[in-house]
């Protein structure tokens, strides 16, 4: 089985190939904190859109950055492992970045799917993935699950 944890570089080269085979790319991000259900079926829904399906995670500076102190609970590393084994998913990337619009730019994917706790208004690199010539699709079940919440929840810790 070919690797699917790469590099931006490693991505840029496999995205160039696949559309050389006639491949659409999709995009799909998140924090992928603790993984639920709830990713598990946005991440189905983003690849029925069709062609590869590149999950762009953020690493653990961004995420502590975006969530705060004591995220994420598990390492970047970790986490992309996880999403790599599953069957729905074709490659996985760790971005710095708080959001992916500079990813967008270099990989150009036809679809960038978010989850349903955003609008197509509210996708915040919207904007970048029209100008790269891609549409925005939202998809999933309804925002029923968070890592935030079954980490406050169940795990009774004190994070926002």
């Amino acid at each position: 089985m070919t690797q699917k944890i790469l590099t931006r570089e490693q991505l840029k080269h496999r995205v160039a190939a696949w559309r050389r085979d006639g491949d659409s790319i999709t995009l799909a991000n998140g924090c992928f904190d603790l993984l639920h259900v709830g990713h598990v079926r946005y991440l189905r829904a983003a690849r029925q859109l069709g062609g590869k399906l590149i999950v762009a995670i953020n690493s653990d500076e961004s995420v502590r950055a975006l969530k705060g102190e004591g995220r994420p609970l598990m390492p970047a590393e970790e986490r992309a492992e996880i999403l790599a084994a599953l069957a729905d998913v074709d490659a996985v990337v760790i971005f710095p970045e708080r959001d992916v619009r500079a990813l967008v730019r270099e990989i150009r994917p036809n679809v960038q799917a978010k989850g349903t706790d955003y609008t197509s208004d509210s996708v915040p690199e919207r904007d970048v993935v029209i100008e790269c010539g891609g549409r925005v699709e939202i998809v999933g079940d309804p925002k029923d699950h968070s890592a935030t919440e079954i980490i406050r929840s169940r795990l009774g810790a004190r994070h926002p």
